[in-house]
């Protein structure tokens, strides 16, 4: 394949630094560049001169951007430049910030040499472009046999990839690490990718402490073995843990510097972690061992133009809104009122299925810990039939999954969750074979 100059640039500075990176690139992956020639670094050129015709917005007289007032006076933002274009890469400030928020919320990545951040439209974009730059038609995907649902969409349908599932958990109690290693050796050395997601959707479970250094342990032991694996860690949910002995850090904390045949991809935003589900913000960040500052500009500018490609850059207007709530006083104590309204509900369930024990013939718990689901398995029948007898009975939605139920809890008042459980209880002892 003949690369564009600019890409061959890239491929040199991590090929340079650590070949084994460059190695997990798909070829999309290799050829793609950002590129720092043409109509990008010709308006770029022209900025701040007197008279520039560059850049495809429309402006007032004055130079400011063109907005219409119906929507101006929606938002009370001293900076109209909101409303123009953002960088593919993200703005700065905000990667700037989000980093910052990285090493509060994860204080083992002090020591760690990281990338910067790179906004994505959020988690779902962040994924498919990973997916772009890493797996290749015919790729095997390893992950937990209950996933989100997306992850077909992206690594199966969109990119040719092939998931190979493991079973998540062992006696219904702990993840199943013995699954994981497995799984990796099951098809000799070579290039391997892996995808991780705690608060795990659906189940809600996060990881303990143990299983984390496990994790991390395997997935050193089959570097050392000489595979190339590039792990894409989902963390949509996270920071919503409920219990103690559990992992408060992200995995990435243990993985961005675990071994140099190690890649180490974390996808995360404010969706969840700031209940601004419609803002489409999300950010990519990469870690490995050996590394550069050169190495993480080249992979952060093949991230940034995948974006270009695809949806040129995210929405400046919820990143400047975000900037601002990141700024105000308010902004941890606010979180704190969301999260304990979240962790009741949660200790709620928890209590009605200790108290509940009728529960248990028809239905049980999946192990959940943390974030906004939990999972139960119908013992008899089909949880689809339970499904529509919860629709059409009992005025209940939840979501079936085979033989699991998912339950988001986050979307259940605190004062419905027990009517809730006692319907699904009755839906399935009406439904047992």
């Amino acid at each position: 394949m003949i690369f564009d100059p600019q890409a061959q640039a890239l491929n040199e500075a991590i090929r340079s630094v650590n070949p084994h990176v460059f190695n997990l690139l798909s070829d999309r992956g290799k050829a793609i560049y950002f590129p720092k020639h043409g109509i990008l670094s010709q308006t770029a050129d022209a900025k701040g001169k007197k008279f520039n015709a560059t850049i495809g917005t429309a402006l007032e007289d004055n130079g400011s951007p063109m907005v219409l007032g119906s929507l101006g006076s929606l938002l009370n933002l001293k900076d109209r430049e909101s409303f123009s274009y953002a960088p593919s890469f993200g703005r700065p400030e905000i990667r700037k910030i989000w980093k910052d928020l990285l090493y509060k919320k994860n204080p083992s990545l002090k020591s760690i040499s990281f990338s910067s951040p790179v906004v994505t439209c959020a988690l779902t974009h962040g994924l498919s472009m990973a997916g772009y730059l890493f797996v290749n038609e015919g790729d095997v995907v390893i992950s937990p046999d209950l996933f989100w649902e997306n992850y077909n969409l992206i690594f199966n349908h969109a990119y040719s990839g092939i998931l190979q599932k493991f079973p998540t958990f062992v006696d219904n109690s702990r993840f199943n690490t013995a699954g994981l290693r497995e799984k990796i050796r099951e098809s000799g050395i070579g290039k391997k990718i892996v995808i991780l997601n705690f608060p795990n959707n659906p189940t809600g479970y996060t990881i303990t402490v143990e299983e984390a250094r496990e994790i991390k342990e395997i997935l050193v032991e089959a570097a050392n073995d000489g595979n190339e694996i590039v792990v894409f860690i989902d963390d949509a949910y996270f920071g919503l843990v409920f219990e103690n002995g559990i992992l408060q850090e992200s995995i990435f904390s243990l993985l961005a510097d675990a071994h140099e045949r190690i890649l180490a991809v974390k996808f995360d935003g404010p969706t969840k972690e700031d209940y601004v589900w419609g803002f489409r913000v999300g950010f990519v960040t990469f870690g490995t061992k050996l590394n550069s500052a050169a190495l993480y500009s080249a992979i952060e500018s093949k991230m940034a133009g995948a974006i270009r490609g695809n949806i040129s850059n995210a929405s400046n207007l919820a990143q400047t809104l975000l900037l601002e709530a990141y700024a105000s006083p308010s902004y941890d104590e606010e979180k704190a009122q969301r999260y304990s309204i979240l962790k009741r509900r949660y200790q709620k369930i928890r209590q009605l299925l200790e108290s509940r024990t009728e529960y248990s013939r028809y239905f049980s718990p999946l192990p959940f810990n943390s974030g906004y689901f939990m999972c139960v398995r119908v013992k008899s029948g089909d949880a689809e039939k339970v499904r529509k007898v919860l629709l059409e009975k009992y005025d209940t939605g939840i979501i079936a999954l085979g033989d699991v139920i998912r339950i988001a809890f986050s979307a259940t008042p605190y004062d419905a969750i027990e009517q809730m459980f006692d319907n699904i209880f009755k839906a399935c002892r009406e439904c047992a074979c």
